[in-house]
């Protein structure tokens, strides 16, 4: 007669404990250390979106709710800086890849407009925490993490001044001038994402509304682009 007790709850919670812990076995060292990074900034990102600044985060407060030893942290981030610097790496990183995509769906300007705004609204809504921490550390406490921000309007800035280029868009623009235009556009979408990241879910003429009135917003900017004469 099979024993009772192999198939009580507690046994099974046990199994697939012991389960988990022989799939964390398998693990190299590498994956581990990246599953520990991993965790340390969704940790950050987490104790964000409860309400707090980053630069009020601690240490100790961050791996508490990653669920590792403080002194761990020191293992993948020097101070919360540094962790800091590694959000506003992997949210330029992927974004600026996203908008390179679609800027390369259709040479049309109009076109190659809505769906880069597109593309960003959704990533801004996808990514709430992320653009919750840019938005508040690009004027925050931390010069670091300011500067970085910085830099990565410069990257954008770059970027698309160099499709601009590549596309044939503004061929009389001389290079200062189109950076200059790009420029104006990755502040203004860095400017619109609290309002999306403020529009609550499930008001579809709000979200229609505001896409629109973006869109004509940068329309107005490559309007006086294309009318722009160099002195």
């Amino acid at each position: 007669m099979p024993d009772p007790i192999a198939t009580t709850p507690q046994t099974d919670a046990t199994s697939l404990e012991a389960s988990t812990s022989r799939r964390q076995d398998v693990l190299t060292r590498s994956e581990r250390k990246d599953l520990t990074r991993s965790s340390l900034l969704a940790a950050a990102l987490h104790l964000i979106g409860e309400g707090k600044s980053f630069t009020s985060l601690g240490i100790r407060e961050i791996a508490r709710e990653a669920g590792i030893m403080p002194n761990a942290f020191y293992r993948h981030f020097r101070n919360t800086d540094e962790l800091g610097l590694a959000l506003v790496d992997e949210v330029g990183i992927t974004l600026r890849r996203l908008l390179r995509e679609a800027r390369q769906v259709d040479t049309a300007s109009g076109g190659m407009l809505r769906r880069s705004v597109q593309v960003y609204y959704q990533y801004v809504q996808q990514n709430r925490l992320q653009f919750l921490f840019i938005s508040g550390e690009r004027s925050g406490a931390s010069r670091i993490l300011r500067l970085a921000i910085r830099n990565e309007v410069t990257h954008f800035t770059n970027e698309m001044a160099q499709d601009f280029r590549r596309l044939g868009l503004y061929p009389t623009l001389a290079t200062a001038s189109l950076q200059m235009i790009c420029g104006l556009i990755v502040t203004s979408m860095l400017a619109v994402a609290t309002e999306i990241l403020d529009l609550q879910a499930g008001q579809p003429l709000l979200e229609a509304e505001m896409l629109d009135n973006f869109v004509r917003q940068l329309q107005i900017v490559l309007l006086g682009a294309g009318r722009w004469r160099e002195a």
